[in-house]
């Protein structure tokens, strides 16, 4: 599998920070963590949090002021919420487990450390609608020279002064902060930017001429020099702070639009619970509930947490936690997952995992996981603009130097400065992996496809030869009819199979249960009694069914003509054949086998038709191995294969230059799944497995696996884009504004539209939608 990068031994720790803006804050607090020994860091920009790898013997309160010193607040991410004792039997989670506050923050949560609280958000807002308001007439009167009355300019400084005061205050704070800690983030260029702007206006206005009472001042979208009086920059000091501020908003509703799917995830998860005790039932806190204990489900409520069914029948809407549209009907005896929605009868349930550990909780885990990480192109962005900010400011004076020493007209000089200052911000780099990132794992667990992070997705990339395990993964992992065959001029198909259904329900084989279980859906009414009944090991049963003996055992010599075909048709197939005897009468030939699942023909062609060969690797004997491969059209069988042999034979495959993916759902696909390049484990699989995979495929249904390629691929065509953007945004503007083709207002709009831009590109990935499933052309369900 592909490792986390910079991943140490020790432990893992979640820090909120507060204050980061930009890349260049990414930057600087990651690599104050990473001055601390042994300490690694990884800082998401959109859900502001660093997620930290460091020794025991580093004190989360080293790691609290080491990101304090880098000029920004911080605090421990809480654990997550205390849990019965036999939830929480292996010990506390860590920050980030299983149960832990999940996901991006909420800006509208008040108990929800990451994100500002009600009231801070009801700031920010008021903050944009008063900033607005004081703006609007200042550009107005400064765009068009005909509705400039007397004195106008004097009216605009008196509404401009709040703004760069009051309304810029937060970057004139963290610029200051920045400074005290040798930093330069957006928040100086910001700053600087607007003070030089309201500094220059207030020289124009007081020492320049502007501030004649009969003042006009043309407008133009390009800067101007060479006029007998001052122009003044009012408009650009006050619509830098309204147009960042105005994106800042906006960019904050779209980042919280990427981190939906993880909070409707979390949002799946009861608080309350109906337990019956004794025939009496109770309501009880979610947190209350322990293992064995029943819990009553009505219709339209939320299973409130992974148990067995104990009574009751019903349908159950799984459709947001494993992507699953269809209905899934249980009874009794069948598992029920946490957060599905009963649509039908009442339920009497035994919960067998609560909190931490039950599947919803692991599944809200990894897509955290998922969103904590970085891709190989967001840390090279990262580190550039570690260097960005400092080279903004070096540049900004540069220019500024360069056009007055040139004789050039102080006012174009402090315009192209300050256009610099404002358009070179790079939060758009800083937030071109995240936000992409957040909505493809949120979107791949609406698909029911877990992905670890993008690690994971850059492996699934690049994938080129996928190994198969065939039990489970290829087919149902169950034994079932395949096909029953009668005796020409016998009692009949039917009534052959209804008496071998009666016999087989005394019998506790998979094959005697897979004949009942067909026989009850294949015929009308209950399945008659049987009396007299005996199981020879390793032949067959036999009992009297109304008054009939009817065996079924293995078939041997001199068998009737279309049951003889049968039977050779069985073999070719490696289908395990039993016969149906019926007073002495060979009556019918029932084939049984490990089927394949419904959808994994069509997988393997969307995986061939991605440029991924599909490589066949089973435990099963060879004839069983290569009838599967003969009806999917795999070329390449491996049979007999040990949990080593598939180790080694993805070694192989990986020391040919290949990039190898492994799908499996066993124990012993662990030891493959951990040697592959990338690790894909069903849902429905051992929990070994899909501990050791890169991926899971949390519905079962082997389709998504090319649906995770593609969502992988679509994902990183996004980050690539979203970073070609935003240096190519730098790469034009910066010069535009040094040589003076972009005033400072233009440059506070433009600024503003790149982080949006990237946000809303990374947005797109919410409406992603698989491939439609196309249907396949029709072939012959395959036995083990």
């Amino acid at each position: 599998m592909t490792p986390e990068s910079g991943t140490v031994a020790g432990v893992t720790t979640d820090l909120v920070v507060r204050g980061m803006t930009c890349a260049a804050c990414v930057n600087r607090v990651e690599k104050r963590l990473s001055r601390i020994d042994g300490v690694t860091a990884s800082v998401n920009l959109a859900t502001g949090r660093a997620r930290v790898h460091h020794p025991a013997e580093v004190t989360p309160a080293e790691l609290l002021a080491a990101v304090e010193r880098a000029g920004y607040e911080t605090e421990l991410v809480p654990p997550p919420a205390p849990r019965t004792a036999p939830a929480a039997a292996t010990g506390p989670a860590p920050s980030g487990a299983p149960g832990a506050a999940t996901g991006p923050e909420d800006p509208d949560d008040p108990d929800d450390p990451a994100g500002p609280t009600r009231e801070e958000a009801h700031k920010d807002r008021e903050r944009l609608l008063i900033t607005t308001l004081l703006c609007l007439p200042v550009l107005v009167l400064s765009m068009v020279p005909a509705l400039q009355f007397r004195n106008w300019q004097w009216l605009c400084l008196v509404l401009a002064a709040p703004v760069v005061v009051w309304s810029a205050w937060p970057f004139h704070v963290r610029a200051v902060r920045g400074l005290r800690h040798s930093a330069a983030t957006m928040d100086t260029l910001v700053s600087i930017g607007v003070v030089a702007s309201f500094a220059w206006s207030l020289y124009a206005l007081f020492l320049g001429g502007a501030g004649d009472p009969g003042m006009r001042m043309p407008f133009s979208l390009l800067p101007q020099s060479g006029t007998e009086v001052a122009h003044v920059y009012l408009e650009a000091a006050v619509a830098v702070p309204l147009f960042v501020l105005t994106g800042r908003h906006l960019e904050a509703r779209a980042r919280r639009g990427t981190g939906a799917a993880l909070r409707s995830l979390a949002g799946l998860a009861a608080k309350d619970v109906t337990v019956r005790e004794d025939g009496r039932e109770r309501l009880l806190p979610i947190e209350e509930l322990v293992p064995g204990q029943g819990f009553v489900v009505r219709p339209g409520e939320r299973v409130a947490t992974d148990g067995v069914v104990v009574s009751g029948n019903s349908a159950l809407d799984l459709s947001l936690i494993t992507g699953e549209s269809d209905p899934v009907e249980v009874g009794p005896g069948r598992a029920v997952v946490g957060g599905a929605v009963n649509m039908g009868g009442l339920l009497l349930v035994q919960a067998t995992a609560v909190g931490a550990d039950t599947r919803l909780a692991r599944i809200t885990h990894l897509v955290t996981e998922a969103q904590a990480g970085k891709a190989r192109a967001q840390r090279l962005a990262d580190q550039v603009a570690g260097v960005f900010v400092p080279a903004v400011l070096s540049l900004a004076v540069t220019v500024l130097g360069f056009w007055l020493g040139a004789g050039a007209d102080p006012q174009a000089a402090v315009t192209a400065a300050v256009a610099i200052l404002v358009v070179a911000c790079p939060c758009a780099l800083g937030l071109a992996t995240p936000t992409a990132l957040m909505a493809a794992t949120g979107r791949g667990a609406r698909l029911g496809i877990l992905v670890r992070g993008p690690q994971a997705l850059e492996a699934l990339r690049h994938v080129d030869v996928i190994v198969l395990d065939k039990t489970g993964t290829l087919t149902t992992g169950h034994m079932s009819v395949v096909r029953v065959t009668g005796t020409a001029g016998g009692i009949g198909r039917d009534a052959a199979l209804r008496l071998a259904g009666a016999v087989e329900q005394g019998s506790e084989h998979p094959l005697g249960r897979a004949v009942v279980s067909y026989a009850q859906r294949a015929t009308e009414g209950p399945l008659p009694g049987v009396v007299g009944f005996l199981a020879v090991p390793g032949s067959g049963v036999t009992g009297i069914v109304e008054g009939r003996r009817v065996e079924v055992r293995t078939p041997g010599e001199g068998l009737p003509a279309s049951l003889a075909q049968a039977l050779a048709e069985a073999e070719a197939a490696a289908l395990t054949p039993v016969l149906v005897r019926v007073d002495g009468f060979d009556e019918a030939l029932i084939a049984l086998g490990d089927v394949l699942r419904p959808g994994s023909y069509r997988a393997v062609d969307r995986l061939r038709r991605l440029g991924v060969e599909p490589v066949l690797a089973t435990g099963d004997r060879e004839a069983t191995a290569r009838a599967v491969a003969r009806e999917l059209g795999i070329t390449q069988v491996h049979a007999h294969c040990t949990p080593e042999g598939k180790a080694a034979l993805v070694r192989e495959l990986r020391g040919g230059g290949r990039r190898v993916a492994v799908i499996g759902d066993g124990v012993n696909d662990a030891a493959a799944l951990a040697e592959a390049d990338l690790g894909i484990a069903m849902g429905s699989g051992t929990d070994v497995a899909i501990g050791a995979a890169d991926v899971t495929l949390v519905r079962g249904d082997i389709e998504a696996v090319a649906d995770a390629v593609r969502l992988a691929r679509r994902t990183l065509a996004t980050i690539r884009l979203n970073l070609v953007w935003a240096f190519g945004y730098n790469a034009v503007t910066v010069p535009l504004a040094a040589v003076g083709l972009l005033g400072p207002m233009l440059a506070a709009a433009a600024m503003s539209a790149s982080s949006l831009l990237v946000v809303a590109n990374s947005l797109r990935l919410r409406t992603w939608h698989p491939a439609p499933k196309r249907l396949a052309t029709p072939v012959r369900k395959a036995s083990r």
